[in-house]
């Protein structure tokens, strides 16, 4: 019966079609349904919306991929290593215990929860520390998938201008192509180039705090994704797929990201909700207000 439900709620998702609905069409079925943790959509996590953004590597060139990111590298470098020592300075400022803060601060300036889990043993971060930084992520993400279209939309920024703020300012992945998508195709092709520059900086991230604390890191793994997503676009490339082409693999991507997003909302857990204290909520919020401000200036008026 419950596979039943999901697939109606499933159905649901791909008849509305967009990003923000997927995903609290997700949190609804989890709240309704409460699945357990050996449910298909828990097991897979975000493996669908790793194929997803894959295929939507397949809808790029290299000449394109390039002339998106060109001016936009040493900024996002830039907007990496700012954001991350603001959020080690704001937690200092706070009070907050040194590991909360630190995954914070790498969530918030790579890739959210991909970087929170790949240093989280490096720093020795407790199941609890990791717990709350995952969650406060996971609420920003909702919000920014829900109001940073609605944001967009009033401010008129172009398809451009909004998946690269969009690649700037949202910290997981999922979350950007998500919000980006609602906006436009075009805004999640931006957004995904762009957010790969921002990727990649979890390989120095994990070999300096490993090297820093002079410790060996369990798991430490390079999302693989981001490897099959750059050879897709090498393969577009090479063998420059025509318009129906084209079409058929944007509809696979759509599809996929849609069934990702609904796949991670359904991860939600009202319990999670209640280990949230408020001083590193408040070090996330502080964070994030310096940054979607300055990745909008950095996109409309540079």
């Amino acid at each position: 019966m419950i596979y039943v439900v999901f697939s109606l709620f499933f159905a649901l998702v791909l008849f509305i079609g967009n990003a923000a609905a997927s995903i609290f069409l997700g949190i609804i079925f989890a709240l309704i349904i409460k699945p357990d943790k050996s449910f298909v959509s828990l097991k897979i996590g975000t493996t669908p919306l790793q194929i997803g953004i894959v295929i939507l590597g397949a809808t790029i060139s290299l000449p394109y991929a390039w002339s998106v990111s060109a001016n936009y590298l040493p900024w996002i470098s830039l907007f990496v290593l700012g954001s991350f020592f603001a959020g080690l300075v704001l937690g200092k400022i706070l009070g907050i215990h040194h590991r909360i803060a630190f995954l914070l601060s790498a969530g918030a300036a790579i890739c959210g929860g991909t970087a929170m889990a790949a240093v989280a043993p490096i720093i020795k971060a407790k199941p609890q520390e990791l717990l709350i930084a995952m969650t406060i992520v996971f609420l920003l993400n909702a919000l920014a998938i829900i109001f940073f279209p609605i944001i967009g939309g009033y401010l008129e920024m172009t398809n451009f201008q909004f998946g690269a703020w969009s690649a700037l300012a949202i910290h997981d992945t999922s979350s950007v192509i998500g919000s980006a998508l609602t906006y436009s195709n075009e805004s999640a092709q931006v957004a995904a180039t762009l957010k790969l520059g921002r990727t990649i900086w979890i390989i120095p991230l994990i070999l300096i705090t490993n090297w820093v604390i002079n410790r060996q890191a369990e798991t430490t793994k390079f999302p693989r994704f981001i490897l099959f997503f750059i050879l897709a676009i090498v393969l577009n490339t090479a063998l420059n797929f025509n318009d129906q082409v084209l079409d058929v693999l944007k509809i696979a991507s759509q599809l996929f990201l849609m069934l990702g997003l609904f796949c991670i909302g359904t991860q939600f857990n009202v319990q999670e909700l209640k280990s949230i204290s408020g001083k590193p909520l408040i070090l996330a919020l502080l964070l994030w207000m310096m940054v979607i401000p300055s990745a909008y200036w950095l996109v409309t008026y540079f």
